[in-house]
């Protein structure tokens, strides 16, 4: 397979060499205060993102919620989405063009987020017919994260396990917990704790979970796939398969905010709420 010399972008060797051993690699401060205070107000203030987020149930049926989205617009998400500093950034770690696989906003309210059991994304995505795992996420943490509130969990290095069978566990789909269990034992626990605007870069093999959310404080994250030109799907799904994506420069996200026209000038590009029983 021939793959194109990867290009320069906004991490360093590094974050690249994090990323390969360990299966992720955190960016603290990666989107400014004033950043997270746009994408804070517009989110909380956004009835659609709210009401139209769909909810899954945990084994103790708390409830999570997730509103979903396959194609970047105009809007704000969209700036996110398709910023340079994540799409160069995914680009350096799986060595091609990216194109937007997906993006979501999880909800996890105070006392009600439910947890999210131990699995991997390609678990899913393999089933959408990616030939390879050479995919990633970007999850912006737009709240305070920690264990209280039910921060992310992962496995240091897990990835290198390869794909884990995944079944269903109440209305999730999860891994193997005969084999999650094994790799507790040989991999670390990292919780990943962040402040609103860290962003981590995460590894479509790499098996990560979180906790049921029991504080007064509740828990958002934007999350943001991509998936390799290379690894164009070979059949269709409810992701979407190869589309070039437009890039816009770091500064949109601000210059968004401050357009007077930012609201006509938008184009949701949302589409309908993917309401399945995978956190996918």
């Amino acid at each position: 397979m021939n793959r194109p010399v990867p290009r320069p972008g906004p991490l360093s060797a590094a974050d690249l060499a994090d990323f390969n051993r360990d299966g992720y690699v955190i960016k603290r401060g990666y989107f400014d205060a004033q950043e997270m205070d746009i994408l804070i107000r517009h989110a909380k203030g956004d009835d659609a993102l709210v009401d139209d987020a769909a909810g899954f149930k945990d084994a103790e049926g708390r409830i999570s919620r997730i509103n979903l989205w396959n194609h970047p617009g105009d809007d704000l998400y969209g700036m996110f989405s398709r910023c340079r500093r994540v799409v160069d950034a995914s680009e350096q770690l799986l060595e091609d063009e990216v194109y937007h696989y997906h993006s979501k906003m999880m909800l996890k309210e105070p006392r009600v987020g439910g947890a999210w059991e131990w699995h991997q994304d390609y678990g899913y995505w393999y089933s959408n017919g990616c030939m390879y795992p050479d995919m990633l996420s970007v999850m912006v943490a737009v709240d305070r994260a920690g264990r209280d509130n039910g921060c992310l969990q992962v496995l240091k290095g897990s990835q290198r396990m390869g794909r884990v069978e995944h079944g269903n566990f109440g209305d999730q789909v999860g891994a193997d917990p005969a084999r999650v269990t094994e790799a507790r034992k040989v991999c670390e626990l990292v919780h990943v704790e962040s402040d609103p605007g860290d962003t981590l870069f995460f590894h479509s093999n790499l098996l990560h979970a979180s906790a049921a959310n029991l504080s007064d404080r509740p828990r958002w994250s934007l999350i943001m796939a991509y998936n390799s030109r290379h690894n164009d799907p070979y059949c269709e799904s409810h992701h979407p398969r190869y589309t070039p994506l437009a890039k816009v420069p770091d500064t949109a996200i601000k210059a968004w905010a401050a357009d007077p026209q930012r609201d006509a000038r938008a184009k949701s590009g949302n589409a309908p709420i993917a309401r399945t029983a995978i956190p996918s």
